[in-house]
Formats: C-alpha cells, sequence, structure tokens
C-alpha cells in the first residue's frame, strides 16, 4: 500500500472520501467545465493490494501462453447486476442540456453511480446484463457507451471528474474472496481506458490499478488479451502510450515531489511493463497487427545503464527481481544495439585476454596481431581467400576484424572491413555462385535447394554475417523477413545436438514474400468453389528442377496416392509451404544457422525480434540526405561556405543510385545504420590541394575531404568521376 508522508502535509485519504460525498450530496447548478485538479493522494494509507506475481522465465521472453478456449478452472457465479436503463442517446442528451444550461446533476449522477463499483461499471457497459459473455470472443462491452462516457468525461466539472475517481479507489478497494469473475475482468478492461490516467496527479491510482491487474492469474490475463484485441487502433494506441508515459515519467519525474519516493513504490514499473505487455500480445495476436511493434519502444529506456538491466536479467532471469530485458519490446532497436555492441565487445575483451594468457602461460612473445581476426584476401580470389581464412581461424572469430588486401597500403582502422563485406558480399550472392537463388518477383535472395555433399560453404557464411553484427557492420543482403525468423528458431543454440534449428512456423504470407506468382496459385487453390480433386488432378506430391533433372518429393508418407480435395487443401498448402521454406532446405540452413551463431552465439539474442535482426544486419535502404546535412561535421569549413552550399545542391539533386554511391565512397557502405544518418558522424573536411584533384575519402571515420571547387559544375563533375571508381586503397 502507500506510505504515510510528513503530517500535516497532505490530507488524509479519509478526508478525501469526505469531501467527495459531501460535494456529492450537494450538487446544484455547475459552472463551465474546468481543468481536472485532483488532491495530491500519495502519500496516504491504503489497503494493502496484492503483490505483483511477475511471470520471469530463464533466459526467454515474456509472452502470455496461449490457453485452450476452455478452461477447466471452475467459473465463480456472477452476481446480479443493478439495473441501469441509460442509453448512448440518453446520456448524450443529458451531457448537451448539461452544456447548455449549467446544471450537471444529471450528469454527475450518472458519473458517480456507474463508476461507484465493479457492479456498477457492468451495469452501465455491459451489452446484455443477462448474458454471461464468459469467452475470449466476445468481451460483451459495449465500446461505444464507454468511448462515448469517456470523450465526454474531461469536459465535466471538477466535482464530476472527481465523483469517477472515488468511484475507481472505491472498487480497488473491494475485499476480494476467492477468483475474479468475468464481470471483474471487464471492469479492469473498462477501467484501463479512462483517459483521467494520463494525468499525473492520477498516478497513485492508476498504479494501483495497474498492480491488481498485472496480479492477476494466466487464465485471467488471457481473457483480457483476446478483449483488448477488438480495441479500435486508435483507442489502444492511446492505452499503450498511457502506460509507457507512466514509465517514463516514473523513471524521470519532471517533479519529483508528485510522487511517493521510488523505494516506497518499487512495483509501479514493473505492473505498468506487466500489463503492456498484454497488450503486446493482443498486438501479435492479429495480422497485420493493430499498430507497429515500434509503438512499444520506449525511448527513456536509451538513457538508463541498459548493461545493469541486461546483467540482471542474465544472473536473476529466473528469479522475481525484475529487469526490463523480461519484456524485449519495450527496448528500442537502438538500445538493444548498444546492448548487442557492449556484450560483443566484452566477448572480444575476454577472448583477447585469454590469447593473451596462454601466450604468456607457453613462454612464447606476445604480439599485438594475436589479438585479433586478421584477415589476408587477395582481390582476385576474394571469396575462396576469405571462406579459407574464416575456416582455418575459426577459433578466433570473436577477436575484433581486421583485413588486409595484399598489394595494398591501406591500414584497416574500420574502412577495409567495411569494402570487404561490401564486395564480398557481392560476389557470393551472385547466380553464378549457385548457392543463392535471386527471385526477380521479390527481389530477394533465398536457399538453392539443390543437394549437395557439403554444406561447410553455408555455414562460412552464416559466419560472416554474423561477423557483420559481432562488428557492427552493415550489410547489403536482401534475404526475406522469413531467413530471420528461422535464424532465431530458436535463438540460443540448443545443447542438445540432435534438436532441429532453423525450423519456424511459416505460413502463406512468407511465401508470398519470396516466391509471390507461386503462393499466388495456392492462395487461388484454397478458394477454388469447383472440385477441386477432379479439376486439378494433383496428390500430395512436389516436383524440384535440379541440374536439369526432375525430382518429386512426397510432402507426407504415400503421398503420391493421396489425391488433394477440397477437404484437405489447407493441409495441402501448409505442407508445400513447410516443404518450400523449411525441409527442402534444412541442411544448407542449419548450417547457416550454426555459422551465424557461431559468432553471434549471445543472450542478447533473446530479446529481437526477427525485423530487428534484419535492422541489425542489413541498416535501412532508405536514405535521408536533408538528415545527413543537418548532422554533418565540417573540419576547415563553415556550413555556409559557398563549396558546402555547392556540395549539398548537388548531392540533395543526385539520383537515388549516385546517393548510395556517395555515401558508399564515404564510409566504406550504402546502407544507413540503425540510429539513422545521424549515426554515421559523417564529416566534410577541406582539402588544401589542387582543385583539380578528386575528393578523397576516409571510410575509416566517415569523412570526405574536399577541395574548394569554384563553381557547381566543376564540384560535380570531380564528385561524380571519385564516387563512380570507388574502389582499392592507399596511402598518400
Amino acid at each position: 500500500g502507500l506510505e504515510r508522508g510528513a503530517k500535516n502535509q497532505f490530507s488524509t485519504f479519509g478526508n478525501f472520501i469526505t469531501t467527495l460525498n459531501q460535494k456529492k450530496e450537494g450538487i446544484g447548478n455547475r459552472n463551465s467545465p474546468t481543468r481536472l485538479v485532483i488532491p495530491n493522494i500519495s502519500n496516504v494509507k491504503m489497503k494493502d493490494l496484492p503483490p505483483i506475481c511477475l511471470d520471469v522465465r530463464q533466459k526467454q521472453r515474456i509472452s502470455i501462453d496461449t490457453l485452450p478456449q476452455e478452461l477447466k478452472a471452475p467459473v465463480p457465479p456472477e452476481p446480479s447486476l443493478p439495473a441501469r436503463t441509460k442509453t448512448v442517446k440518453d446520456f448524450q442528451d443529458d451531457v448537451e442540456k448539461a452544456k447548455s444550461s449549467g446544471d450537471w446533476k444529471a450528469v454527475h449522477y450518472f458519473y458517480s453511480t456507474t463508476f461507484d463499483s465493479f457492479l456498477d461499471i457492468n451495469a452501465a457497459f455491459k451489452k446484455d446484463t443477462n448474458s454471461p459473455f464468459n469467452t475470449i470472443e466476445d468481451s460483451g462491452i459495449d465500446a461505444k457507451f464507454v468511448n462515448v462516457v469517456y470523450d465526454a468525461l474531461l469536459n465535466t466539472p471538477q466535482d464530476v471528474q472527481k465523483s469517477v475517481l472515488k468511484g475507481v479507489i472505491n472498487g480497488l478497494l473491494q475485499e476480494w474472496k476467492g477468483p475474479r469473475t468475468k464481470d471483474d475482468l471487464r471492469a479492469y478492461c473498462i477501467l484501463l481506458q479512462n483517459p483521467q490516467f494520463s494525468n499525473t496527479s492520477t498516478y497513485v491510482i492508476y498504479a494501483h490499478l495497474l498492480r491488481q491487474i498485472a496480479a492477476l492469474t494466466e487464465a485471467d490475463h488471457h481473457f483480457l488479451v483476446h478483449w483488448s484485441k477488438k480495441i479500435s487502433q486508435r483507442r489502444f494506441k492511446q492505452l499503450v502510450d498511457r502506460l509507457l508515459q507512466f514509465i517514463s515519467l516514473r523513471l524521470f519525474p519532471a517533479k519529483p515531489e508528485e510522487f511517493p519516493p521510488m523505494v516506497k513504490c518499487a512495483w509501479w514499473i514493473p505492473s505498468a511493463t506487466k500489463v503492456l505487455s498484454l497488450f503486446n500480445a493482443a498486438n501479435s495476436l492479429i495480422s497485420p497487427p493493430i499498430i507497429s511493434y515500434t509503438d512499444f519502444y520506449n525511448s527513456t529506456l536509451d538513457h538508463i545503464d541498459l548493461m545493469e538491466e541486461y546483467h540482471n536479467w542474465q544472473c536473476y532471469g529466473n528469479s522475481h527481481r525484475f529487469s526490463f530485458c523480461q519484456y524485449p519490446f519495450i527496448i528500442s532497436i537502438a538500445a538493444k544495439k548498444v546492448i548487442i555492441q557492449r556484450d560483443s565487445e566484452q566477448q572480444m575483451i575476454s577472448i583477447a585476454r585469454q590469447s593473451l594468457v596462454d601466450k604468456v602461460s607457453r613462454r612464447q612473445k606476445p604480439d599485438m596481431n594475436m589479438l585479433f581476426l586478421n584477415v589476408k584476401v587477395r582481390r582476385t580470389h576474394l571469396v575462396s581467400d576469405s571462406l579459407d581464412e574464416l575456416a582455418r581461424k575459426r577459433a578466433d572469430l570473436k577477436k575484433k576484424l581486421k583485413v588486409t588486401f595484399v598489394g595494398e597500403a591501406g591500414l584497416d582502422m574500420g574502412g577495409l572491413t567495411k569494402e570487404w563485406f561490401l564486395l564480398l558480399i557481392r560476389q557470393i550472392f551472385h547466380p553464378d555462385y549457385g548457392m543463392f537463388t535471386y527471385h526477380k518477383d521479390s527481389h530477394c535472395h533465398w536457399f538453392s535447394s539443390f543437394k549437395c555433399n557439403n554444406y561447410s560453404e553455408f555455414r562460412l557464411i552464416g559466419a560472416l554475417m554474423g561477423l557483420a553484427v559481432y562488428n557492427s557492420i552493415t550489410l547489403d543482403i536482401r534475404f526475406p523477413p522469413c531467413c530471420y525468423k528461422k535464424l532465431l528458431s530458436p535463438p540460443v543454440v540448443p545443447c542438445n545436438h540432435n534438436t532441429l534449428v532453423g525450423i519456424s512456423d511459416v505460413t502463406l504470407d512468407d511465401l508470398f514474400q519470396i516466391m509471390p506468382e507461386l503462393a499466388h496459385g495456392l492462395s487461388e487453390l484454397l478458394s477454388y468453389e469447383g472440385n477441386v480433386e477432379e479439376d486439378f488432378y494433383s496428390t500430395f506430391q512436389v516436383f524440384q528442377e535440379e541440374f536439369g533433372v526432375i525430382k518429386s518429393y512426397n510432402l507426407k508418407p504415400n503421398g503420391d496416392k493421396i489425391p488433394v480435395t477440397n477437404q484437405n487443401r489447407k493441409e495441402y498448402v501448409q505442407l508445400y509451404v513447410d516443404f518450400l521454406l523449411n525441409k527442402s532446405i534444412y541442411k544448407q540452413f542449419s548450417a547457416f544457422y550454426y555459422g551465424f551463431h557461431s559468432v553471434c552465439a549471445s543472450y542478447a539474442l533473446l530479446l529481437l525480434r526477427p525485423e530487428e535482426v534484419e535492422i541489425l544486419v542489413c541498416g535501412s535502404p532508405e536514405l535521408d540526405m536533408s538528415a545527413l546535412q543537418r548532422s554533418t561535421q565540417y573540419e576547415g569549413y563553415q556550413k555556409t561556405d559557398l563549396t558546402i552550399r555547392y556540395f549539398w545542391d548537388v548531392v540533395l539533386g543526385f539520383s537515388l543510385d549516385l546517393q548510395k554511391k556517395l555515401l558508399h565512397f564515404a564510409t566504406g557502405s550504402d546502407r544507413v545504420p540503425v540510429g539513422g544518418m545521424a549515426d554515421l558522424n559523417f564529416k566534410i573536411s577541406k582539402s588544401e590541394t589542387s582543385t583539380n584533384w578528386l575528393p578523397v575519402a576516409h571510410t575509416c571515420f566517415n569523412q570526405l575531404c574536399l577541395p574548394p571547387y569554384k563553381n557547381k559544375k566543376e564540384l560535380k563533375q570531380k564528385l561524380i568521376i571519385g564516387i563512380s571508381n570507388a574502389e582499392g586503397f592507399g596511402l598518400e
């Protein structure tokens, strides 16, 4: 419960209730609606509420388990509800009369009686008071009436609004005996939507509401999750934003005196985060989701000690100690990138330290090269040299990467590494190499299903992609989203080597992202109204061409003898999709999976969604050169100098292809990192050389050296020549 503060500092809870009762009894004509002012009750004593029950699982995501629709737990009988006959139109008429006459008596009476208890809330907003509404499919809540009542609430006089809060407090103080009824759950669902909880002066009440909801049983949460997915998009977003604001302001209060001391209300944030996880679960149940997964990000968390959160999660994951990492949906991709980078750095330091200790223990002279993964390659044999180096130095994959191009004088301070990744990826994914198939319709690559004797190259490609994430390099890879879902199946390599990896639940939507034409055909099969067996004459058997030879595969035992019918066509489509995206490429993808995780093995991967892994690997392909202009730093130039103005006039007028070439020329990559253009730390320096020279770039430092060209035409000409011939490194 809440703790009492200094004497006489705040009005007591009893006085607050007495005041509300007096206001209620003395209702008369009211002035026009005024701003809500709520007495500060943050340091008053309330009855103890049940402690929050955190569902913390060691090294696993927090999620709402899907329960069977028919729950076996006994359902307590619903008490009879008071008779209420007020309709939406009646209420709206009362509000309009009150606005015109200034007499809010009828409206005040409605609010004070409607929110006086959980039973009264159900009596007012339940669609049919005689029906139980005990299923997850229908909450029984008259959503339109709830919305109208709440929309009008903030425009009523203070006494009306206070009466609602008094009723909420009465409901929260109710003595609970036995399990919650479905009417109780309905009341919680309705109270969560109260717009008054956006006001910080109501946060004490809001916190206790959240605590009670968080402490409900898993079966009760199951109902709330399914009922929440029926809320309109706008209202759903408001609920999520309100919870995020509550967490942010409790972490960094604008006026700390508004709230009890953090030590007295440590349960506020865990309670709110737990309730937020219910909305996240509801959002995930619908395709497409109600709101974007990024709408659950709380950017305030970017400013806390994330590594402490991460280590707490690792050390106390199976206890009741709270960590935001238990609820990764709330952590932004930028914050997750920081966690992964620092975790990688710590692993690099640990591996390098161990190499040094081993060297000294054998009484050998240590050298700096032993602290790095040194890759030496020839440009003319880039792929074969690279794969040989990675295979030979598998034990060093978790060291800091350094690349040397044989015959070139460039020193790798990051730029050569970027160049190596870019060129290597281009060659490996070329159709002639045969490891991946490019699908023109979807503009993405997918694993070749051709059988071979050795899948080690796929393992090395996985390791290459892992190295990119591990060394914070973005790659120009065009894998479909399904690939990253498989890469996290499971997110941590299982100890049992017989466990299948890279197998995910795939759907027709996943196939649409890779082979849209085939997926469309299967979709047509599902919606076909004629006789499927007679008209299509298909069986549970598929055919694939491999090196010019047509091979057949049964989708199930004796599939070649089982016809596809109207009754079993859904099974046929699901097995076909599973064959194409899982079974036919299992050996290729499992090798790729183990290669990736051999470098990126980290519990930090448990924090990531497939979409976030894709962003970490590929960055963003969308270039915002205006954002780059705003964040660019200058050395020897001012942003108002004529040469700089010429430069941005030219660059902003470039085609997308030329803008990508400029980005590649200056930074070594044509992809935008997770944090956007500002994260590039792009710098333009003045070059004191002759204006006959081309621009020079230091990709290690994302720096462009620009001579002071005399006019825009000359600058454009020299810049295009420079960025169009940007391969190879040298020293001045």
